[in-house]
């Protein structure tokens, strides 16, 4: 039997309607009409501090939105995800990213199962390794200390630890080198590995079941690259650890299981970095900033998992950001931070955003009749501003903003520091409020330049500003745009714990590689672009 859809709701047909009576207000309004709203419009927690006056939203607004998430029981779904319920409904799993950073004395079940012990269990025996590696105690085959490390996975088993490592370089152990291999294109490794020492390398291969191709055929690369150096197949035990589930495949390999990193089916992917797939980012901030990395991921679940929703930094975020999604038809949100250290932040967000609610069914398995995830994107400021700032401004799209900045420098040079904050804090007022032709015109430009150099302003941006980049911040920042999504996809009715939509190009990837290789022509059975691309290749391949 067919469910109603969510935009039939009186709710959601609550906010149409409200949709079309505020429309066209604008941010000078509002704040000409509401002396204090730049502080009525705020909320703070776990070391961050979120302004979202500039949006185009009134207290009438956020009732609705409110009422939305009451309608899809929002409080009990979050409830559901903390207790351990299999919500991952299409691959009948728990999610459980939020027990990672949970302290020794939680209890949490899963299928009657006290999984805290466990995960402690896995933290400190990493913790353990990471010593011994940081401390040089860690001798690879030839008597030589460990002091390059090559972390190879893709997605989650990548993006979170490149994410992590780059924005936490400023607490790492500089006389380790790291690099992080990911593309199956072979320029990929060939790039990292160019100056490095076997005898001084340790690889780690993240993969859950040690089957995933692209990671395999990196990790087969890597355990010939160092055999060819080292020439003794128990070279491999020394100079390789996994972070995986199949001990089987793992010892296959000849890794030895003792330095094989396990983890969990309830541990999706692309919110894996909190478990033994950080063992990169341990192994170069060590286990006491790892660990207070994981006090702040705890601090915004725990906010999350009880704060009232008018309080709740993620609900809000997610709410506002569906206001926009669904109702401006806004397709695109730009992720700003002005810290160079968070330069790979918003391609971490990519992921987490795009390949959880990027979704067009329904968990009832019904076509949705509303958009869900906006495109994400950006860049860290002040590069940024010099780049696509300009359609942000004074382009046709409307493109929310979540510009993130902190009051401390990790680097104090001269006024680097305050000439950065200026910038994020006049881009989101000018983005707010704009300039109108008769304010250019008054400056005395030229009536035909006019229109040039004046700016509609009226676009939206939040704005989360920390004290400082620590790793405990870090960990909050992360776990609220990972509570922002749950947010929004228990409200759009989807599960943003799977991701089928990349099986079907790997499927015939596996297909089409034969093709490739064969020496004599094969029958070729695809659509006629593909059959004529693959006989070009190959031809071009021959040559």
């Amino acid at each position: 039997m067919l469910q109603p859809s969510l935009t039939h709701g009186p709710s959601w047909k609550a906010l149409a309607a409200h949709y079309d009576e505020v429309k066209e207000l604008q941010l000078r309004e509002l704040f000409a009409q509401d002396p204090i709203r730049g502080e009525r419009f705020t909320c703070e927690a776990a070391g961050l501090f979120l302004d979202y006056s500039k949006h185009r939203i009134t207290d009438e607004t956020l009732r609705l939105l409110l009422n939305l998430a009451a309608e899809a029981d929002l409080q009990g779904q979050i409830a559901a995800m903390f207790r351990g319920d299999h919500i991952n409904l299409t691959e009948d799993r728990a999610v459980l990213h939020t027990a990672l950073r949970a302290p020794k004395s939680y209890r949490i079940e899963v299928d009657g199962q006290n999984i805290i012990p466990g995960i402690h269990a896995v933290l400190d025996r990493m913790a353990a390794f990471c010593e011994q590696v940081r401390a040089g105690a860690w001798l690879g085959y030839t008597g030589r200390p460990i002091r390059r490390i090559v972390n190879i996975g893709i997605g989650g088993s990548d993006l979170g630890p490149v994410m992590a490592f780059e924005a936490l370089k400023h607490y790492a152990a500089r006389e380790l080198d790291f690099r992080f291999v990911s593309n199956v294109d072979g320029s990929d490794f060939a790039e990292a590995t160019r100056d490095l020492d076997p005898e001084e390398t340790l690889f780690i291969v993240a993969s859950k079941t040690f089957t995933t191709q692209e990671t395999m055929t990196n990790a087969g690369t890597a355990r010939a690259w160092c055999l060819a150096a080292l020439k003794d197949e128990a070279a491999i035990a020394r100079h390789f650890v996994a972070l995986s589930t199949n001990a089987a495949r793992v010892a296959a390999f000849g890794i030895d299981t003792a330095n094989m990193f396990g983890f969990w089916d309830w541990v999706g992917g692309r919110y894996s970095m909190t478990s033994a797939i950080g063992l990169s980012t341990m192994l170069a901030i060590g286990p006491e900033h790892f660990r207070n990395m994981l006090a702040g991921f705890h601090a915004m679940d725990e906010h999350f998992r009880t704060a009232p929703f008018e309080r709740n930094l993620p609900v809000l975020m997610g709410l506002i950001g569906l206001w926009y999604t669904d109702f401006f038809n806004a397709q695109a949100v730009a992720v700003l931070p002005y810290d160079q250290y968070l330069k790979r932040f918003p391609a971490y967000l990519q992921q987490l955003i795009m390949e959880s609610n990027g979704k067009a069914t329904t968990l009832a398995g019904q076509p949705v009749d509303y958009q869900t995830s906006a495109i994400y994107f950006g860049e860290p400021g002040t590069n940024g501003q010099h780049s696509f700032y300009q359609m942000i401004h004074q382009g046709t799209k409307l493109i929310p903003c979540d510009f993130i900045a902190f009051a401390q420098s990790l680097n104090p040079l001269g006024d680097h520091h305050d000439l950065l904050v200026s910038n994020v804090l006049a881009q989101a007022e000018a983005l707010a409020f704009g300039k109108t032709e008769a304010e250019v015109k008054a400056e005395g430009t030229a009536e035909w330049l006019a229109p040039h150099r004046s700016f509609p302003g009226n676009r939206p941006s939040n704005l989360l500003l920390a004290e400082c980049l620590t790793p405990a911040v870090l960990g909050s920042l992360v776990a609220l745009y990972e509570h922002m999504v749950f947010t929004q996809g228990a409200i759009w009715c989807i599960d943003p714990f799977d991701q089928w939509g990349v099986e079907l190009g790997k499927v015939l990837a596996q297909r089409i590689q034969p093709e490739l290789e064969d020496t004599e022509e094969p029958e070729l059975n695809h659509d006629s672009s593909t059959n004529a691309l693959i006989r070009r290749y190959r031809r071009l391949r021959r040559s």
